[in-house]
């Protein structure tokens, strides 16, 4: 009665009752996601344009309908621009339980009577972090099992139309979506399949579930849930940032792939408190210990630094220089190079092992609650993609399931792998090379622009602005700037890649497409600080004998590192590349989906809101393309490297990383709840690929940080110096800068290595023989002292950290204790249940049996009866 659907269903609902028969009638309630009878619930949304390839989607949706989902279909445009039709997808329960049979569907059974763990003593210490439980916990803990139609009775449907979240809905309707035909039957034309073939080709202009409701208040209709307002006031606003994510209402919401990814950023920010301040720790330490730096008091000296005349470092045109203009480099080097750094290098080392092995554990646990522990089996199985069926006409059988399936030849394969790498290493090699031979160049102009025939002006310049400092901001600033513009490149040539493979199943396809794209995003965000930390100032030759990238006649003559080392340049270089890209990423992510959004739904806004319908609004918003979680992960991924691979150079980049991750936790939970459309839920039992590619950075990680400290730092020269070489018998450093000076006669140095003027100085940083010795211009015994105590300093500190780094790996368990014991005991029970679900359902069997057996022996003689009752 229209009083009884009133109370139920609003007032909207009886008015449009009015005006239509019930059967046909929409609710248009804003924050609803229902229609028709206000009962049935809109499973996803199509939109189109309906004067074009109309006869493409009649064909699609009649298959849809065989399929057995209902479709909702419009007179008239219901948008604001009146172009634009929707076409909104009910899945019936036939329809769900059949796949949900199909893609083995783990559905509640029975109430977890497992114990909870006890409660950590001092909990009430988090107490401020808390979110109210019934938003950490949205619904009860059940004893799942995989759906079984023909056991409908086994599982605990107490009302069909709700039995299956949202978002296993429009999971199920998203994978009838993709492998539904848009032929005729009498002609077989297996490419034309899928939904997405449809969106690429223009038939249809979006596919989408509907959010629950608005984010900014809660559903008028008591049917509808609130989820999605939760979400935005416990989770997605920025005030939220100390308190807990609600994980479980997240994976409800948005499902286990996109949960996964939320509940590995919160606990990488957790981690990176820990690895900010020791970084801290190590900066103070060498701020504190800055008058105690007698090398750079030395630098700076007027009677000394101020002496010494250094040898140009370019041809013809770089100057002479003195070693004094490099004064504030030399105290900037001390802030970061020195004793400190050491520990915090080896520090780094375990604390990335003790990252990785505890979100194992984190893992397993989200696994074993989120009913993921037999998942990816399933998955490799049930979703092979739709475009390796089309692509590969071959077939064989599988030897585990029995059946008939495509596979892609060896030598097709082996090919298409080949071609593959081949473009691949092409890209990286050309990175590489563009990244020094811009370095080589600039360095050359910038020298240059600033070339002063005087050298006591240089002192003036060079002192705030040398051609190394030019250079390398400069050549950071522009990577910076490529790497934004080859991004866009760089994802089109990857997918091109990953598609000329032909990965047989989505997990397959993921994987891959996240190898090729690190690869491209690891060359191009750490090629020019690979160059600058392993590579410059090491293959520099001596006057006279100069090494030149690409020959001499490139005259590209290789780099020189400050008297003080590479490190600062390094530092300067991380700091440009790893700031900028959190700046920009974080201003890319808020601003431009809010613009996008405000500029598409300008003029619906403009109306009343009971012409703004649901599907309209969710329209309106940003699609969440199959790319959207991967660039957050890559992001946090690239992140990551940089705090571990070159963190001996910069002990603050952990620190820029969690103010980073705090404000990023909320950008993206406001964008996912605020700005997108409501992806597709998936499921994910881990990270991915991207375990993989985190466990390679970590082991990588030591390895160039041990490079760091001994080959870029100049830490190793002043202990060697200290130890063995210093003048008279009490260990100082006094006199370093000029032990770590060798001499060279001017007038022997070619003329094509002269400046164009300038005076006749004799220095240049190495440690070779003086002119005049037997043996001139050739490495003296200090230097191969120095390369032998560096070599043996990065044996020992890799032996060290991989030591400590596997035994802490062996001394904690991948899967907690507590989980196993968790997931042997359900497992138990599920078989006990299923047994006794068994036996019961056998015994009414028989006695059904039993009972139409004695109905049909009372129709027969008695002496009959008796004997069957006898047997």
């Amino acid at each position: 009665l229209p009083e009884d659907l009133s109370s139920r269903y609003g007032q909207s609902y009886v008015c449009c009752l009015s005006v239509r028969p019930p059967l046909f009638c929409f609710h248009l309630l804003l924050d609803s996601v229902y229609f028709r009878d206000g009962v049935r619930r809109i499973d996803f949304v199509l939109s189109y344009l309906m004067f074009f390839l109309q006869e493409r989607r009649r064909e699609f949706e009649a298959n849809l309908e065989k399929a057995g989902l209902e479709l909702e279909t419009e007179d008239k445009s219901e948008s604001d621009d009146r172009k634009t039709y929707y076409l909104k997808i009910h899945a019936p329960w036939e329809v769900l339980a059949t796949y949900a049979d199909v893609l083995k569907i783990k559905v509640p059974f029975k109430a977890s009577d497992i114990p909870k763990a006890r409660e950590v003593p001092l909990e009430w210490l988090t107490h401020p972090f808390r979110l109210p439980d019934n938003i950490m916990r949205p619904e009860p803990d059940y004893f799942t099992a995989p759906f079984d139609k023909s056991k409908v009775d086994f599982f605990l449907i107490d009302d069909k139309d709700t039995f299956f979240p949202p978002s296993t809905r429009n999971r199920i309707v998203y994978y009838i979506l993709t492998r539904c035909p848009y032929y005729k039957e009498d002609r077989k034309e297996k490419d034309k399949t899928g939904i997405n073939r449809l969106l690429n080709n223009g038939t249809y202009t979006s596919a989408y579930p509907l959010h629950d409701c608005k984010y900014w208040k809660k559903a008028q209709d008591m049917q509808c849930e609130s989820e999605r307002y939760h979400l935005y006031r416990y989770w997605a606003r920025f005030l939220c940032f100390y308190k807990e994510q609600p994980l479980n209402l997240i994976k409800k919401y948005y499902g286990e792939k996109i949960g996964i990814y939320f509940a590995w950023l919160g606990f990488y920010t957790e981690m990176l408190f820990f690895a900010a301040v020791m970084g801290v720790i190590c900066f103070v330490y060498g701020v504190l210990s800055y008058e105690d730096n007698i090398t750079s008091k030395e630098i700076c000296d007027l009677e000394i630094g101020g002496r010494i005349v250094m040898c140009p470092l370019c041809d013809k045109k770089c100057s002479y220089w003195k070693l004094n203009s490099t004064c504030l480099s030399s105290w900037q080097s001390h802030l970061f190079d020195n004793e400190g750094t050491v520990f915090f290098a080896i520090f780094m080392g375990i604390w990335v092992t003790l990252f990785l092995e505890f979100w194992k554990r984190r893992q397993a646990r989200l696994e074993y609650e989120w009913d993921l522990v037999d998942f990816e089996e399933e998955q490799q199985q049930l979703q092979i993609r739709p475009e390796y069926e089309l692509k590969c006409t071959g077939r064989r059988l599988n030897r585990i399931t029995q059946e008939m399936e495509p596979y892609l030849p060896f030598p097709s394969k082996c090919a298409r792998f080949c071609l593959s790498g081949a473009t691949v290493l092409f890209w990286v090699m050309a990175c590489i090379m563009g990244v020094i031979a811009y370095r080589l160049a600039v360095y050359a102009a910038f020298a240059s622009v600033m070339k002063d025939s005087s050298t006591s002006k240089i002192q003036l310049v060079g002192s705030l602005i040398t051609p190394q400092l030019a250079t390398s901001v400069t050549a950071s600033c522009i990577n910076f700037v490529i790497i934004l513009i080859l991004n866009f490149l760089y994802e089109h040539v990857a997918i091109w890649i990953t598609d000329m493979e032909i990965p047989k199943t989505h997990l397959e396809y993921e994987n891959k497409l996240t190898m090729k794209m690190f690869m491209f995003q690891f060359v191009n965000y750490y090629s020019s600080c690979f160059y600058v930390a392993f590579f410059k100032g090491q293959f520099v030759g001596y006057p006279g004998n100069y090494t030149y990238m690409f020959g001499k006649w490139s005259k590209l003559r290789n780099e020189e590192c400050a008297p003080g080392g590479c490190l600062i340049e390094l530092t300067t270089q991380l700091l440009i590349v790893m700031a900028g890209k959190q700046m920009v990423g974080n201003v890319q992510e808020a601003l431009l989906p809010l613009l996008r959004n405000w500029w598409g739904s300008r003029k619906g806004r403009s109306h009343p809101e009971s012409t703004y319908s649901r599907w309209e609004q969710d329209h309106d918003l940003q699609n969440f393309s199959q790319f959207g979680l991967f660039y957050e992960y890559l992001e946090m991924v690239i992140q990551f490297g940089f705090i571990t691979l070159f963190v001996a150079s910069f002990p603050l980049a952990p620190l820029l990383a969690l103010f980073n991750n705090i404000l990023e936790v909320r950008v993206d939970a406001w964008k996912f709840t605020t700005q997108f459309r409501r992806p597709v839920a998936a499921k994910s039992r881990n990270i991915g690929a991207w375990e993989e590619i985190l466990n390679v950075v970590a082991i990588l990680s030591v390895v160039t940080n041990a490079f760091i400290m001994a080959f870029t730092s100049d830490m190793i020269p002043r202990l060697v110096y200290l130890y063995a070489y210093h003048p008279g018998s009490e260990a100082t450093m006094r006199g370093y800068i000029t032990n770590s000076l060798s001499l060279y006669n001017i007038s022997q140095i070619p003329e094509s290595n002269l400046p164009e003027a300038g005076e006749n100085p004799s220095c240049y940083r190495d440690y070779r023989y003086p002119p005049g010795h037997e043996k001139q211009y050739t490495h003296n015994m200090q230097f191969w002292h120095i390369l032998a105590a560096k070599l043996a300093f990065i044996i020992i500190m890799e032996h060290v950290v991989f030591v400590v780094k596997f035994f802490v790996a062996w001394l904690i368990p991948d899967v907690p204790t507590e989980v196993k014991a968790r997931i042997k005991r359900e497992r138990f029970l599920v078989q006990e249940y299923l047994h006794n679900y068994e036996v019961e359902k056998l015994k009414m069997q028989l006695s059904q049996s039993f009972c139409l057996s004695t109905e049909t022996a009372s129709l027969l003689p008695s002496t009959r009866t008796c004997q069957n009752k006898v047997i």
